[in-house]
């Protein structure tokens, strides 16, 4: 059985994107995609990095580099934390998607 998807609008740095979302996951992709965005926002309001290719590719590393340390500590007995992980890993594939969108 195909599970259904459905066009979702995300913003982020003030450009739409369209980004094909599971069925009743809409919620979570928008949440992912207001993540993305507050991360991007931040970075480009610090000036250090220009460019919102560069932007995207350094929060898409930072969001990476957090699910991979929450993973560690749940390999090596920390609490486990699946609804966090779950969210980052939607976060990183939001981000990679609407960079992948805007070519």
């Amino acid at each position: 059985m195909e599970k259904t998807v459905n066009p979702v609008s995300v913003e982020i740095l003030g450009k739409s994107y369209t980004v094909a979302c599971p069925a009743g996951e809409e919620l979570f992709l928008r949440d992912s995609a207001r993540r993305v965005d507050a991360e991007m926002r931040k970075i480009r309001d610090s000036g250090k990095i220009i460019g919102s290719e560069r932007i995207a590719v350094i929060v898409a590393l930072n969001l990476a580099y957090e699910l991979l340390q929450s993973r560690r500590s749940e390999e090596s007995g920390g609490s486990p934390n699946a609804a966090r992980v779950d969210k980052l890993t939607r976060d990183i594939e939001a981000v990679l998607e609407s960079y992948q969108s805007s070519d």
